[in-house]
């Protein structure tokens, strides 16, 4: 349903602006937007009023890794899926991703502009949809599935939906397709700049891009007011991409105290994905993902619990993310539970609201309940600061999911 005019009496805030829950506040909200948010009773003559008899009101949850087209585990065969195939596939994995809460959600490769604007008209279901379009890879590296026996012109992945990224060497190819991405509906850029597990022919260990080639990206996102995100994990190739004006570190599953520093000292930040690695491990060979990507997992599986602590101990900004793929998708909200083990509970929601707000570029408008945000909002039975697991289950803990203002779960009393 889509209401108006809607108050939220009686409810216990938590947007992780505070280090506890704000008890018995009321929040009004105003077609899309959150009109007020007040420690005081409020009236609104025509609004619905539900009293939440306090019961904990976030904002929606943010991811700020997905891969919605990633339909299946084996991202070379899910390239050559048809698009009207990956796009039906999409929505449905969006809905699923709407239903745990997560009310926006940042791609990290292979999103398009089309299905923002599926989103915006309401011809999917889903969270808000910030993409860096295709990610851009060297030859051989993490998005180039050809393997060591296929020679196919890379063109083909250019345009195809189910593909997460397209290939490009050299300076001015960089530079060309940067701007390809950008002018195609791209928020930000992504790159590979190291090896990856799922793809075929680049070891953990590999560094992704000469350094001018880098720079050379960097370069064309800033000229276009925006920033690059790159998908690394040693400690080599962390340094390297930050020193070359990378901002968002994806993954930076074994980074050390000292480039963890550094991190911080260039206002970067790290987006940890550690869910995705325990349901590769668990799940990954079953769904087809094949056997020489299952072999790389452990190579940074264990280490990413550990960079959390690192990370953290060097003051570094983390955002939630979680980079899973085909059926795995349903683990969303695990990478709650799993860094509560080594971080404060208000720090990992932290993650999946202030900070991913700054990440997506929607500081003030997402991430918080709020005068003036987004109507994204969930209500949750409990205190997720008692126990993240609130935040799982497939969203059986939330009795109510609002996205600009409109209802998409309600099971909350008239």
């Amino acid at each position: 349903m889509t209401a108006d005019l809607v108050l939220f009496r009686n409810a216990r805030v938590l947007d992780g602006r505070h280090d506890t829950g704000l008890e018995g506040h009321d929040v009004l909200v105003e077609g899309g937007t959150i009109r007020e948010v007040s420690d005081r009773p409020l009236t609104a003559a025509s609004a619905r009023v539900i009293d939440l008899a306090g019961r904990t009101l976030m904002p929606g949850l943010i991811d700020c890794h997905v891969h919605v087209i990633a339909t299946i585990p084996d991202l070379g065969a899910n390239a050559d899926l048809p698009d009207s195939l990956v796009a039906l596939r999409t929505a449905k994995i969006m809905r699923g991703m709407l239903m745990r809460g997560f009310t926006t959600v940042r791609d990290l490769g292979g999103a398009d502009h089309g299905l923002v604007m599926a989103v915006r008209e309401g011809l999917i279901d889903g969270p808000r949809l910030v993409i860096c379009g295709k990610a851009l890879s060297q030859t051989g590296g993490h998005t180039d599935y050809r393997g060591r026996y296929h020679a196919r012109d890379v063109g083909h992945y250019a345009t195809k939906l189910g593909a997460m990224g397209r290939v490009c060497d050299g300076v001015d190819a960089v530079r060309r397709v940067a701007r390809e991405e950008i002018k195609a509906g791209a928020d930000f850029i992504k790159i590979m700049a190291n090896g990856g597990v799922s793809s075929p022919t680049d070891p953990i260990a590999f560094l992704g891009y000469s350094v001018e080639e880098v720079r050379a990206i960097v370069e064309e996102a800033q000229n276009a007011q925006t920033y690059v995100a790159a998908h690394l994990y040693t400690d080599a190739a962390i340094r390297r991409a930050v020193e070359c004006g990378v901002i968002s570190v994806e993954h930076g599953n074994l980074v050390t105290a000292e480039t963890a520093r550094l991190i911080r000292d260039k206002g970067a930040y790290v987006v940890p994905t550690n869910v995705t690695f325990d349901a590769l491990a668990k799940e990954g060979a079953s769904l087809g993902l094949p056997p020489a990507s299952v072999a790389k997992i452990e190579d940074v599986r264990e280490a990413g619990l550990n960079a959390l602590e690192i990370l953290r101990d060097a003051g570094v900004m983390m955002a939630y993310g979680t980079d899973l793929l085909g059926e795995m998708h349903r683990h969303q909200s695990e990478e709650f539970v799993i860094r509560g083990r080594c971080l404060p509970a208000i720090e990992v929601i932290r993650s999946a609201t202030v900070n991913a707000a700054k990440v997506v570029r929607l500081e003030g408008k997402a991430g918080v309940v709020a005068p003036g945000a987004f109507a994204d909002l969930i209500v949750v039975d409990g205190d997720p600061l008692a126990d993240l697991s609130l935040l799982t289950g497939q969203g059986r803990h939330m009795r109510a999911i609002m996205i600009d203002g409109r209802f998409v779960k309600d099971e909350l009393a008239a």
